[in-house]
């Protein structure tokens, strides 16, 4: 490994510890929720409720598996806070509106409500840590109107 990558890999974990820990906290949970289904399929339906159809809850889980993996991975890398920021907020945004979309309307069980709880507290866990990082949030150079 190149001394500069190596130096730039510490510098991005030293400019936002808590960020990175962050990453790694979301990509764990990311990769453990999208595994239950992918390894035992009817302990997750005994408490999110049957599915009709497997492949999709299979598909989800996948991609899940592929997000955290991707969070985990980044954690550690140059620039890597942002992307597992980034990938981690719209993973939380997308299933948190599935959530609040799909309970009410009784397609899915209000157990699910659980999950929503926990991808607003990723949401916000990752607003607070962009906030107070170090350097503070950029600002765009765009002229707003």
């Amino acid at each position: 490994m190149a001394i500069g990558h190596r130096r730039a890999m510490g510098d991005d974990a030293a400019k936002d510890p808590g960020g990175a820990a962050l990453a790694r906290a979301h990509g764990v949970f990311n990769v453990l929720s999208g595994v239950w289904p992918l390894v035992h399929l009817p302990s997750f339906e005994k408490v999110f409720g049957p599915k009709q159809d497997d492949w999709l809850v299979r598909t989800v889980a996948g991609l899940l598996v592929g997000v955290g993996w991707s969070q985990l991975r980044a954690a550690g890398e140059p620039g890597g806070v942002r992307h597992a920021r980034r990938i981690g907020i719209a993973t939380s945004a997308t299933l948190l509106a599935i959530d609040l979309l799909y309970v009410p309307r009784g397609r899915i069980r209000p157990t699910y409500l659980l999950d929503a709880a926990a991808e607003v507290a990723w949401i916000t866990l990752w607003r607070a840590a962009h906030r107070s990082r170090p350097e503070g949030p950029k600002r765009s150079r765009r002229k707003r109107l």
